[in-house]
This record gives structure tokens, C-alpha cells and sequence, in this order.
């Protein structure tokens, strides 16, 4: 799949952080919420996320990730989670820290070398 900004990554995440799969709804107002963003802001976001197929609403509905949306945004919630595993837990981080870092290093690298870092991470038994 395409790379998508930064930001429509968030959203993403944070609707499979919510719950939110190709089945179970999510609302907007607790997308805006997690992410500490307008309602106006999320009606913009998942307009875009719309048209790249990436999850569906109904006019003024509950958001519903597609199937791409949700391997997508679990791919990114993945990342996350295991950068702060080993943030914390590896090298002694700070959990606050770690989580605000994590979200900056999860958007910038690249697949091949996430997935390289992720068979390193394994062989550590964290």
C-alpha cells in the first residue's frame, strides 16, 4: 500500500486504539478526543481517508475501517506498541517519553527496516 501522511496514520491508529475494525464502529467525537483534535478535523481526515478506500462512514455515521484501512492502522498501532516496549523496557525509558517518541520514530521508518528491527527486537526476549 501507498504511504499516507503522518497525520492520516494517527487517525488510523487511533481508530484501531478505539476498538474500531472492518466490523465494529467507532465514533467521530472519541476519534477527536483520543487525539486531541475538532470533530472538524476528523470530518476532514476520514473524508480523505474515504476516498483512498481506507474506511467508510455513513453520511453522519460511526467510522468503519475497510479491510486495507485496518491492516493499515494496525500495522501502525504494531509499531508503536513495540517501540515503546523497547523503549521502556530495553533501555530504560521513561513511559511518558518513550510514548511521545515512539509516535514520532513509528511514522518515519522505513517497512524493511522495521521489520529487520523487529527480528532484532524478538531475539531480545522483552
Amino acid at each position: 500500500m501507498e504511504k499516507i501522511s503522518t497525520s492520516h496514520e494517527d487517525y488510523l491508529e487511533a481508530i484501531v486504539m478505539l476498538g474500531g475494525t472492518t466490523e465494529v464502529s467507532v465514533r467521530s467525537v472519541d476519534v477527536a478526543t483520543k487525539l486531541g483534535v475538532s470533530k472538524a478535523s476528523v470530518s476532514k481526515a476520514v473524508t480523505a481517508l474515504k476516498e483512498k478506500g481506507l474506511l467508510d462512514q455513513p453520511y453522519y455515521g460511526d467510522i468503519t475501517l475497510t479491510a486495507e484501512g485496518y491492516a493499515y492502522g494496525s500495522a501502525v498501532y504494531e509499531r508503536h506498541r513495540l517501540l515503546i516496549l523497547f523503549l521502556t523496557k530495553a533501555i530504560g525509558i521513561d513511559q511518558e517519553v518513550a510514548e511521545r517518541e515512539a509516535c514520532l520514530m513509528e511514522h518515519a521508518i522505513s517497512d524493511d527496516s522495521f521489520e529487520k528491527w523487529t527480528t532484532y527486537v524478538k531475539e531480545l526476549d522483552l
